[in-house]
């Protein structure tokens, strides 16, 4: 189960007392302030993980303690510090504050960690507060508690090239013909309910990533249909595929509807390269096809390309110029 969203309680652990002791050893009649101090509570810590690909852990579990520190002992002896407790999530997971909503760190690197919240400190003993003037203190400090959040756990898968389209577009065909990801396939809308990835082997030793989310429909930034729930994966996407039915009536408005629900749902998403293809050729003779190589697009001045994930009409041209824009955007 694709899971991309989770609220979760970290509790870091509470500092250690320190403690209050004197020396009471033969032959030392005069034994002064001898306690040790507390050992300091555990951290969370949260760990990119490129073997994880969901947030289905987090359904189940919701709440992380860190170990609490010490108390401090006699002959000056600290207590130990709290284990530290390390989360791991995967690459390209956000977390905020789920009372501001406020973006606190963005894990996408592999192996990148953050102290999510920090142990308290341990207490200082007695011995640490002994003077000339104050020789037997019999006082020591108590150990600070830990920090506690409560934050929000978002996932945004990074692939290389992100499909965009209505439903039944074929953009599950399309990843299942080049690549090894097995998507739902059927004839009927929204077949596809979770994200998709798969790595697409490209010639000689090259490869890039797809993802494919369900299909978009007008309003969909509003929260209609399924696509706005995964709009957020198409963010870090370097290349936006946008997937047109051949047989659509008016492919212009198509790519609009398209072009304008990315718009309101984020405007960092207009800026993204962009590549426009019409899908199903199998589906029209060829009359309709010299027809739809002619269509044009606004502000898009690229060749219209057209193929077919059953025939395998214009595919490889199609891998051709996804990777020459890849490779293109590298350069930039």
């Amino acid at each position: 189960m694709f899971v991309d969203y989770a609220v979760i309680e970290v509790h870091a652990g509470k500092g250690g007392d320190g403690a209050v002791t004197f020396r009471r050893e033969k032959y030392v009649p005069k034994g002064g302030p001898s306690g040790g101090d507390g050992g300091n509570g555990g951290n969370i810590i949260i760990q990119a993980d490129r073997n994880l690909h969901t947030l289905l852990d987090f359904r189940y579990k919701k709440k992380y303690e860190a170990a609490n520190g010490e108390n401090g002992g006699n002959s000056l002896k600290d207590g130990k510090n709290g284990q530290n407790v390390i989360i791991k999530v995967p690459v390209g997971t956000i977390i905020k504050d789920a009372e501001t909503e406020e973006q606190l760190f963005d894990l996408n690197e592999e192996s990148q960690k953050v102290f999510l919240v920090k142990g308290g400190r341990g207490g200082k003993g007695n011995s640490k507060f002994a003077t000339s003037t104050n020789q037997t203190p019999r006082f020591a400090e108590p150990g600070k508690p830990g920090e506690f959040k409560k934050v929000i756990l978002e996932l945004k898968l990074i692939a290389d090239v992100g499909l965009v389209g209505f439903p039944n577009a074929g953009k599950s065909t399309l990843i299942s013909k080049i690549s090894s990801a097995r998507p739902k396939i059927a004839d009927y809308p929204f077949t596809t309910l979770e994200p998709n990835l798969g790595i697409v082997r490209y010639k000689d030793f090259k490869s890039f990533t797809v993802a494919d989310i369900p299909g978009i429909i007008e309003g969909a930034s509003e929260g209609k249909g399924l696509g706005h729930q995964f709009l957020r994966h198409i963010e870090r996407t370097r290349i936006i595929l946008f997937l047109i039915d051949i047989t659509s009536e008016d492919y212009r408005k198509d790519f609009n509807i398209l072009q304008n629900e990315l718009k309101k749902y984020s405007p960092k998403l207009v800026q993204i390269k962009k590549v426009i293809a019409l899908s199903k050729s199998d589906l029209a003779d060829s009359k309709k096809i010299k027809e739809a190589s002619t269509a044009k697009f606004k502000r898009m001045n690229s060749k219209t390309l057209i193929f077919s994930s059953i025939s395998g009409y214009g595919l490889n041209e199609l891998l051709d110029i996804l990777w020459k824009n890849l490779e293109q955007k590298e350069t930039d």
